[in-house]
Parts: C-alpha cells; sequence; structure tokens
C-alpha cells in the first residue's frame, strides 16, 4: 500500500545487533550488545494517546455507531491509549541486487483487540477497553531479484493493498476511521511481489491465506481456501499524483454478517463456526490523491472507492444459507496546509451493502484540526457526526445484562450521531 498523506512518523532512530569482540559469556558463546550506530536495522514507531466523546450512548455504557472501529464508539467520554506503535526494520537499499531484510510491527493498546477482530463484542462494552492487548501487524521477510528493475518479495504476514486509509491512525488525515477502511481487509499471511515497470508504473500479485487470518482456509475448516491479490499504480510525472487499482479474490466468503448492519471481511468462521460450501469473495478498490502544483504542497485532494461482493451457498452450524452480499462506497478527502503548523482535513464518505433483500446506508462528515508546534509531536482535534438507516444501536438493558449479546435488545435509529475528540501523537 502507498501512504501519501503522513503527517508525522518522521525521523527515526536505529539499533543494530553486533557480536561482541570482548570476554565471551561460559561455554565461549560470544555476547550479544546493542549498538547506536546506523548500520541498516533501524527500530521506530510511536505513541497515540487521546479522549473520545460520543454523545450517543445507553446504560451500562454501551453503543454502536455502525461503520465505526470500536475504538471510536464507546459511549460517553473515554480517555485512550490508542496504541504505542513499534517497527524494526532492515530495509531493501535502492541498488538492484540479490538482497534480503525484513520488518515487524507490533501494536500495544486499546486499537489492538479489535484490530484482530473488529467484530468483538467489546466495541460496544466501554468497560472491556483494553490497553494492554497486543497486535502483531505484520513480520515479513523482504527479497530483492535482481530481474529488469528489480523484483521484490514479501513472505510472511503484511498489511492489506487496498484502500487510501491505513491501520496507523497518525498516517491517515483523520483521527477516526472511515467508513470504507471499516469494510476493507486489514492484513494477510502469503507472499506478495511488486516490480515497477517505469517511473510511471508499479504493480503486485500476490497469494494469501485470505483476510484477517492466519489459517489457510477464509472460511473455516472444511477446505484449503485462498485468495489472490493484484494491484496498478500509476504515479504523475512529478510525483504529485497516484491513482491506485486494487483487487482481491477469496475462493471462500469473507464477509462477517453476524453483526448486522456491519458487513466487513472478517472472516465468517470466526463468529459463525465450521462452514463449508462454495462461496467466493470479490473486491474492488480504487483511489487516487492529488496535490495541485500551484498550491505548492498546500493542499491535497483524494477519493476512495469499494465494491465487495460475496456469492454463493455457504453451510455453517446453522444449516445452510446463501451469502450474497454486496458492500459499496466511496469517500472524498481534503486537506489545506493553512502554515507550517496548522492544518484542515475533511473528509465524506457513503457506505451502502444488502444482504438478504435488506439494504443499508450510511453516511459520515468528519472534519480535523491538526497542529504541529514541537518536531516530531503532533496534536489533532476532530469533530464527525454518522447518520442514515440503522445507523445507530442504543442497547437497552435485560434484567442485570447489558446489551444485546447480552440478552438485552437493540434500538436502531437513523441518527445522526455525534463524536469529537483530541489526539496527541509522538512519533519517533
Amino acid at each position: 500500500m502507498v501512504i501519501l498523506a503522513i503527517p508525522v512518523l518522521a525521523a527515526s532512530s536505529s539499533l543494530v545487533i553486533a557480536e561482541s569482540q570482548s570476554p565471551t559469556a561460559s561455554g565461549g558463546v560470544p555476547l550479544n550488545f546493542a549498538e547506536t550506530a546506523q548500520r541498516g536495522l533501524k527500530l521506530s514507531g510511536y505513541v497515540d494517546a487521546g479522549y473520545s466523546y460520543n454523545f450517543t450512548g445507553a446504560g451500562g455504557g454501551t453503543s454502536d455507531v455502525s461503520g465505526r472501529f470500536g475504538s471510536d464508539t464507546a459511549a460517553g467520554g473515554d480517555f485512550n491509549l490508542y496504541a504505542v506503535k513499534l517497527t524494526l526494520e532492515k530495509a531493501l537499499s535502492g541498488e538492484n541486487r540479490a538482497q534480503a531484510g525484513f520488518r515487524a510491527d507490533a501494536m500495544i493498546g486499546e486499537d489492538a483487540a479489535l484490530l484482530v477482530n473488529r467484530n468483538a463484542v467489546s466495541n460496544t462494552r466501554n468497560y472491556l477497553q483494553d490497553s494492554n492487548a497486543l497486535f502483531l501487524e505484520q513480520a515479513y521477510v523482504s527479497l530483492r531479484v535482481p530481474v529488469g528493475h528489480g523484483w521484490d518479495f514479501q513472505v510472511g504476514k503484511f498489511v492489506s493493498i487496498l484502500g487510501f486509509e491505513v491501520i496507523e491512525r497518525p498516517a491517515n488525515l483523520n483521527i477516526t476511521y472511515g467508513l470504507l477502511w471499516e469494510q476493507m481487509p486489514l492484513y494477510y499471511t502469503g507472499v506478495l511481489s511488486s516490480y515497477r515497470l517505469d517511473e510511471f508504473f508499479d504493480m503486485k500479485l500476490g497469494v494469501v491465506n485470505g483476510s484477517n487470518t492466519d489459517n489457510n482456509t477464509t472460511t473455516g475448516l472444511n477446505g484449503d481456501g485462498c485468495a489472490v491479490l493484484a494491484s496498478l499504480n500509476v504515479t504523475a510525472p512529478g510525483g504529485n499524483a497516484t491513482w491506485s487499482h486494487n483487487f482481491q479474490y477469496s475462493s471462500h466468503a469473507e464477509s462477517q454478517s453476524s453483526f448486522e448492519p456491519t458487513l466487513n471481511t472478517t472472516p465468517v468462521a470466526a463468529l459463525d463456526g465450521n462452514v463449508s460450501g462454495n462461496p467466493y469473495t470479490l473486491i474492488y478498490n480504487s483511489w487516487g490523491s492529488w496535490e495541485p502544483r500551484f498550491a505548492e504542497d498546500k493542499l491535497l485532494f483524494a477519493f476512495n472507492t469499494l465494491l465487495l461482493t460475496t456469492g454463493g451457498t455457504a453451510g455453517n452450524i446453522y444449516g445452510s444459507d446463501s451469502s450474497d452480499t454486496t458492500s459499496w462506497g466511496f469517500g472524498a478527502y481534503a486537506k489545506i496546509q493553512c502554515n507550517d503548523w496548522f492544518h484542515l482535513a475533511n473528509r465524506g464518505e457513503f457506505h451502502g451493502e444488502t444482504f438478504k433483500g435488506r439494504s443499508i446506508n450510511v453516511w459520515e462528515y468528519t472534519l480535523t484540526a491538526g497542529f504541529q508546534f514541537i518536531e516530531n509531536l503532533l496534536i489533532r482535534t476532530e469533530y464527525r457526526i454518522d447518520w442514515g438507516s440503522d445507523a445507530v444501536n442504543n442497547y437497552t438493558t435485560a434484567g442485570t445484562s447489558t446489551g444485546a449479546a447480552k440478552g438485552g435488545s437493540a434500538n436502531y435509529s437513523t441518527g445522526p450521531a455525534h463524536y469529537a475528540g483530541a489526539e496527541v501523537v509522538y512519533s519517533f
């Protein structure tokens, strides 16, 4: 995935694991130590904390705004340790020669548990938010084969090639994640190859287990499914505009329909049990960005689109059922860099889907103000509003249980649902 709008994540420190020439440990094994010299092995990351307030909620601290990530929908006010991100990497050099490297990314914080499973029940329970959770975002070996301009491979676990927004909040234009990000895959385990045809075109091709799963099937225990990835990116002369086309075909269904109305690419088996049959998933995503030359890096415009369809018949512990689902949407973004330390970012999105004859349409608008007075420190404030069919679920209390998942009932409304928040990020 190409990341174009990264407000922070600037300088990085580094370390090198070296073999000591000093006295050895017992048995003659050389001691290892860490140096601070830059020899290719780099440690970088950020700390991301903030405060969010949802004006929508119910007794017991429960609410669910369709299309919002779990950490962004906790009822009432909530201080958040979104993530502590650590990246250890030995990147490939720019030379076209046989070489190898690696990258590993880990996140600790409230976002981590929900990145493992976006449909976890904790997204509607304030008291289940856990800043101690761990999420392994990426861990792969990188290889370069000196063919043509250089043919690169990633083998292991890596982030999705789809979408304009990424997993790292500080690298996005807004604090909260968008509607379309909620629908798209987050990560894969498999092999991804990349090749740059020339300065204008580059392409990717990969084979993976499926979306958001380490299992060798995308549906359950009865198959050996896989997904095929393909991407074509076009860069304008001068590099001020990019247009990306991304495809994914999965041999089994990946749309999770257990928690309507949010249908995304959490694997079906995660909640529906042992799934069999012959469903499939097809995803197409196109996004682009443009920084007009006349604005001298003061303006950024971008768009994001999604078409996700799942078809066929799937059998699970509840019997056989049609898995036909269609999800689509579009988003528009604009960022204005007012001066060296202040910027404004806008996002507007629509997401629609049909499932078993039911149609759902949700909209959102987000306005984010960013301040950067100190190097490597980003402060942002945000207002967001969501509305549409079944946009808000306010869970009611049934006896001593809280929420629909514990025996309560769901109370749907069209909204609007208002959000206000702030974020402080230090990158290193």
